[in-house]
């Protein structure tokens, strides 16, 4: 017996326009032997069905759609996949990726004029109809002349039958123009799944064939002289209530398709973030070709105020990047060669190469389209609800509109009375609301997401969000940068810090080991030239050794000291108690070092020891630093009274002394990857709701137990596969926004289902006929059928302020982070404090200086260019928002020169910080 094998496809559907439609195609396929799945979404009209392909086939699948009176066929994503499946050149993969996206536009942009010229020919069959019928009226009421002929034509008792069938002759093209109506209607009746189309077909037929009924009735009343009759059925026409209920129908679903439109926004935003074409090299030549036909290893120019076509690796130039299209984050990111850059990020300055790694399908940017893309296709468990009425609702409606007209009937008044209250109920109501209320919102809640780099992998993940009241949080790469840093810096009395750094790089610059390189990066940072060195000896476990201008230089851990004899194991072993007996002085400067190295290792750092000539000459310590927007993020969640729980398989000490600076009270050291998870798990049987936060490699057990797991990051393959929210960045504030974000669209649904189901509980009422009794109030079907159109158009504008969603804590944070350094994991003050006499100074200074007069960023790359050309500038950054620079430099500068150099750029100093 063969084994099951689940596939997944995606089908378009035809035919589908309320939620009826859409609970009627998912129970048809739903039922089918090896269906596991079905996901319908009546936005984007297609259709999701995981099943098992030894017991099903596509062609089975399409047919039960189309046994429930809708059309289906493969969707043109599946068809060129399964054409190429055998293939794998870039070019063709490109091609598909462009094809599946052209092909989707083409059908919506299709269906938008359809909807457009049915709509103008109805209006145009409309004017004269409703002229013919109420020109009397509008004489009557607005003084408006009725031209000679038309009254010679139409008006009196012996013109009836000349007025009642130009009115049906009128009727007719409006009829076939929107034919679909009752074409789809009457068939879903006869099939006993009714739909909104259903509605609309047996009002409007209702209306026409009393209308024929009528015409038979005047011209019996003119055959036999009664007049009575004639002036009766004259009156009761209802040739333009048809008409009209039609009409309108049709503009309000043109505006719907229109607004459906503006849902996807989002998603077109990103798909307009790559350029349409690239320049490559090609044969030692540039040429400049569609994005599309950009192969992997392709040499890519980048030029300034350009947008990066493909994912790749920078071989040759540097440049600033803008990313926060896709990461969300408003700081420019500094790329160098060998760095990484991703499609749909801006190259604000600087000229670069890059050699194409993921091009295509396989982009960035791609992967983000269709990740959100495909979450739009979910369902969240609150959308349940709707479906749930939607499979009674129009049955039920059909119900009320037979008992209305029953009910007026038995009440003694006239069937045209009671008739016309049956079709108000039939076209005032409106299932399109219902199924619209949850998809619209969730689909622009998933595009909102996806241009602040938050990436939700369904609608279920997007509802359970907005009730997390516990995030946990992994301490490597997720609070904290997750790479060794240097913190402090001491050095014996004979040697400065920065030449204590020169020689650690020096001899540490061979070596692969984490520590070492962070040593070189500081190195670096402060653009010093290295020595050469020989000898270069490495001990795994220990440290390193190599000879620098005839001089033996160590670099390691304590016991690599000890064993060398450059440190006596008594020195090692002094009291906290001695350290305020130790003084500064060439014979007890070991000591006094070690108990330094001491306090280091008590705040979580790690230490490194180095020596010359077997006398030690300093020490380094290094450690992991806290994140920019850490402190933040974690003081948010709790103002919100969620729970912050950090967990980490680091020790206590480390654990202990970042949780007391990020006000964490909760913390769980020392545990493994796979014990995590169940730490979770012991959070969840407490009933929390929890949120689990990691870099979704090592975390996966974790990320898949939480009730939504969160990779915070570059957002890898395995942080896609293993959480439910993806954030594209490294900022922890986004943790927040996502929860915002889930609490915005939860909102939002709840307002377009109460007014969905607020509209039909009052309107059928209203219809039927209930104000009748008390009031003498009656609803005309023309209203009736006005009200139902723009129900859906309301439901989806409501869902369209999504776009304006914006988590101000998060704006206020970016904004003040530009002015920020990393906190540190301990505190820095003693790279100041114990700095050496007439030793070089290696701290930074930082001014912020506010200035009037910028307006674009002409004005900010002029700023920045006058002031990195001062002596000692390391870095500036120019926010155009808060009129603000802030100035790194090694030595102070004089706050005078800073204004002259902006003051000569046409700007105005305001103040100097």
């Amino acid at each position: 017996m063969k084994g099951a094998s689940m596939v997944k496809v995606k089908f378009d559907v035809q035919g589908m326009t309320c939620s009826s439609c859409s609970a009627h195609v998912e129970r048809a396929v739903k039922k089918l032997d090896g269906v596991s799945e079905v996901t319908v979404n009546l936005l984007s009209n297609n259709m999701i069905v995981d099943y098992d392909d030894n017991k099903l086939n596509n062609d089975y699948i399409i047919k039960s759609v189309v046994d429930a009176g809708y059309g289906a066929s493969l969707s043109d994503e599946n068809i060129n996949n399964e054409r190429n499946i055998n293939t794998d050149t870039n070019n063709t993969k490109n091609n598909n990726y462009k094809d599946n996206r052209n092909m989707r536009n083409k059908k919506f942009e299709d269906n938008i004029k359809s909807m457009k010229r049915r709509l103008i020919a109805s209006i145009c069959f409309l004017i004269p109809l409703m002229y013919v019928a109420m020109h009397t009226m509008l004489n009557n009421l607005f003084n408006i002349p009725v031209p000679k002929l038309v009254a010679e034509l139409f008006d009196g008792t012996q013109n009836a039958l000349t007025f009642g069938f130009t009115q049906f002759l009128l009727v007719l093209p409006i009829v076939y123009i929107n034919r679909n109506y009752f074409i789809t209607g009457f068939k879903r009746l006869a099939k006993r799944t009714p739909t909104m189309e259903s509605l609309i077909a047996m009002g409007s037929s209702a209306a026409i064939l009393y209308g024929l009924y009528a015409l038979y009735m005047i011209s019996y009343g003119l055959g036999h002289n009664d007049l009575d009759i004639v002036q009766k059925f004259s009156a009761d026409l209802y040739f333009e209530s048809a008409g009209t209920i039609l009409t309108l129908i049709t503009f309000g679903k043109f505006l719907e398709t229109k607004s459906k439109g503006k849902t996807s926004a989002a998603i077109e935003k990103l798909i307009n973030l790559s350029p349409k074409t690239a320049i490559v090299l090609r044969n030692n030549k540039e040429q400049e070709i569609p994005t599309e036909e950009i192969l992997k290893d392709d040499i890519v120019i980048i030029k300034p105020g350009s947008s990066i076509p493909v994912d790749g690796i920078i071989i040759e130039g540097n440049s600033s990047v803008d990313q926060s299209t896709i990461t969300g984050e408003s700081i420019p990111v500094d790329k160098s060669t060998n760095d990484t850059v991703v499609s749909g990020t801006i190259n604000k300055s600087g000229y670069f190469k890059m050699r194409a790694t993921k091009v295509g399908e396989d982009s960035t940017l791609a992967q983000i389209i269709k990740l959100v893309e495909n979450a739009g296709n979910t369902k969240a468990p609150i959308a349940k609800i709707a479906d749930k009425v939607s499979g009674v609702f129009v049955p039920t409606v059909i119900l009320i509109a037979i008992i209305t007209t029953v009910f007026w009937i038995i009440r003694g008044q006239s069937f045209e009375f009671a008739l016309s209250m049956g079709i108000s109920v039939l076209v005032i109501s409106c299932p399109c609301a219902l199924g619209l209320a949850t998809p619209v919102a969730i689909m622009v809640g998933m595009g909102k997401g996806a241009t602040q780099g938050i990436l939700i992998k369904s609608a279920e993940h997007l509802e359970a969000l907005h009730s997390i009241d516990t995030v946990v949080l992994d301490k490597t790469g997720t609070i904290t940068v997750g790479k060794p840093k240097v913190i402090d810096i001491l050095s014996c009395e004979n040697s400065s810090k920065i030449e204590l750094i020169k020689i650690a790089a020096s001899i540490e610059s061979k070596s692969e080991h984490p520590l070492g390189e962070a040593i070189v990066a500081k190195a670096k940072e402060e653009q010093l030239n290295l020595y050469d060195t020989k000898e270069f000896i490495y001990t795994p476990g220990r440290g390193v050794e190599a000879v620098i201008k005839e001089k033996t230089y160590l670099g390691g851990n304590l016991a690599f000291l000890i064993e060398k004899n450059i440190i006596k194991p008594n020195e090692s072993n002094k009291t906290q108690a001695n350290k305020n007996e130790i003084n500064k002085n060439e014979t007890n400067i070991n000591e006094y070092i070690i108990e330094k190295a001491k306090e280091y290792a008590n705040q979580g750092k790690t230490v490194l020891y180095f020596a010359e000539n077997k006398k030690l000459i300093g020490i380094i310590s290094i450690a992991d630093t806290i994140k920019k927007t850490s402190y933040d993020a974690i003081q948010t969640l709790k103002n919100k009274k969620i729970d912050v729980v950090m967990l980490t398989g680091d020790n206590l000490a480390v654990a202990t002394t970042i949780g007391n600076e990020l006000g964490i009270e909760k913390i769980i050291s020392e545990v493994l990857p796979q014990d995590k998870e169940k730490e979770v798990e012991k959070l969840q049987k407490q009933g929390k709701k929890v949120a689990f936060v990691g870099d979704g490699i090592n975390d996966s057990p974790a990320l898949v137990r939480a009730d939504v797991g969160i990779a915070i990051g570059s957002g890898t393959d395995i942080a896609i596969e293993s959480a439910d929210v993806v954030l594209k960045n490294d900022n922890l504030l986004s943790v927040d926004t996502a929860i915002e974000l889930s609490k915005a669209v939860m909102r939002n649904i709840k307002i377009n289902l109460f007014w969905a189901f607020f509209y039909n509980c009052i309107g059928i009422p209203v219809a039927a006929g209930v104000f009748y009794l008390s009031h003498g109030l009656k609803l005309n079907p023309m209203l009736g059928a006005a009200a139902m159109s723009l129900s859906s158009v309301c439901v989806v504008t409501n869902a369209l302020t999504l776009n304006f969603f914006k988590n101000k804590k998060q704006c206020i944070t970016n904004q003040n982070n530009k002015i920020e350094t990393d906190k540190n994991v301990g505190s820095n003050d003693q790279l100041v404090a114990e700095s050496n006499e007439g030793g070089n100074n290696m701290e930074k200074i930082i001014k912020e200086v506010i200035i009037e007069g910028m307006q674009c960023n002409h004005c900010k790359m002029t700023v920045e260019k006058v002031l990195t050309a001062l002596n000692d500038v390391i870095k500036v950054e120019v926010n155009l928002e808060n009129k603000s620079a802030i100035v790194e430099s090694k030595n102070e500068i004089d706050d005078a020169k800073i204004k002259e150099v902006i003051e000569e750029a046409g700007f105005e100093v305001k103040e100097i910080k």
